[in-house]
């Protein structure tokens, strides 16, 4: 599956234009803090509406002069710097929330599995550590059965050791469930090591 995106959105006095086209398992969005990656995620993910622009992805349209598809239209899974998890609910339901048959078709039990998460299923959100709360986040965004997921700098939160074992965790999705993965870093080792397609954001 393909993305192909080329999109300019002014926020405040700077503009944030991108160009780019890959069929890269992982394509990497890398830049420095506040050179417009997480927009440039936004906008693909349809919360934000560029100001011209085409995004394509696996050959469906969701954004030019004439289509603006709605972000549940776009069946893009979405996972957070901080996992924003919902505190009222445990583990198991934050992981079905908005669950449904969609284009990956992927069940919680291989998502518990995949992540190993099982012994975390009764815990509160609020007993997680942070990698914990991440490798829920990222269950919760495949079981949306997403057509391709948005990853926008996950790791940024974690220490060295949570931030390998989610590393792992995403090589692991990546390898077995062979979905597009669009991951947002300002870190050279974690795109050199996940992405097999690099582009640079400027400021």
């Amino acid at each position: 599956m393909s993305f192909e995106v080329d999109v300019a959105k002014r926020l405040g006095e700077a503009e944030i234009a991108v160009s780019f086209r890959s069929d890269a398992g992982v394509t990497a969005l890398f830049g420095p803090s506040g050179s417009g990656k997480t927009s440039i995620l936004n906008m693909i993910a349809g919360l934000l509406t560029p100001d011209r622009g085409r995004i394509v992805v696996g050959g469906e349209t969701l954004f030019d002069q004439n289509v603006n598809l709605a972000p549940e239209a776009r069946h893009a899974g979405y996972v957070f710097q901080d996992a924003r998890l919902f505190p009222h609910l445990r583990v198991r339901a934050n992981l079905l929330y908005g669950a449904g048959g969609g284009a990956s078709g992927i069940m919680l039990d291989e998502v518990v599995d995949l992540l190993g998460l099982a012994h975390l299923l009764g815990r509160w959100p609020r007993t997680l550590s942070g990698g914990e709360a991440q490798r829920v986040a990222i269950g919760r965004a495949l079981l949306s059965n997403p057509r391709f997921l948005l990853m926008d700098e996950p790791l940024a939160s974690l220490d060295r050791a949570r931030a390998d074992e989610i590393l792992a965790m995403i090589e692991r999705v990546r390898d077995a469930l062979k979905l597009p993965i669009l991951y947002v870093s300002h870190n050279r080792a974690e795109v050199d090591r996940l992405a097999a397609q690099v582009v640079a954001i400027h400021r």
